[in-house]
């Protein structure tokens, strides 16, 4: 069984920056395409980007594309997102997520729990 871990949220000013770490333990890290999901509030769930296997395919939604920038290091079983020029629409619990399907924003094999992101004005 896969477990997903994320960390890094917190509370950030707008204009700021935070990278978010995803470890994973379990499974075969390697061969699976990892992404990045948020929720806000009263909002479905948004998928945000993906980056495939190993790293030579990554893609991003419109709303966030030119700001945050997905990453993995095999080695360390880790996924990052790393967000900048945090706006305070970004606020929302924000979710890895393992699996091929998610490469494209479809539903992943597994879920980490989330980490809160709230960004103030």
């Amino acid at each position: 069984q896969v477990q997903l871990v994320e960390s890094g949220g917190g509370l950030v000013q707008a204009g700021a920056s935070l990278k978010l770490t995803c470890v994973a333990s379990g499974g075969v890290f390697h061969s699976y395409a990892m992404a990045w999901f948020r929720q806000a509030p009263g909002k479905e769930r948004e998928w945000l980007g993906g980056i495939s296997w190993n790293g030579g395919s990554i893609y991003y939604a419109n709303s966030v594309k030119g700001r945050f920038t997905i990453s993995r290091d095999n080695a360390k079983k880790t996924a990052y997102l790393q967000m900048d020029n945090l706006k305070p629409e970004d606020t929302a619990v924000y979710y890895c997520a393992q699996g091929d399907p998610a490469l494209y924003g479809n539903a992943p094999s597994f879920w980490g729990q989330g980490t809160q992101v709230t960004v103030s004005s």
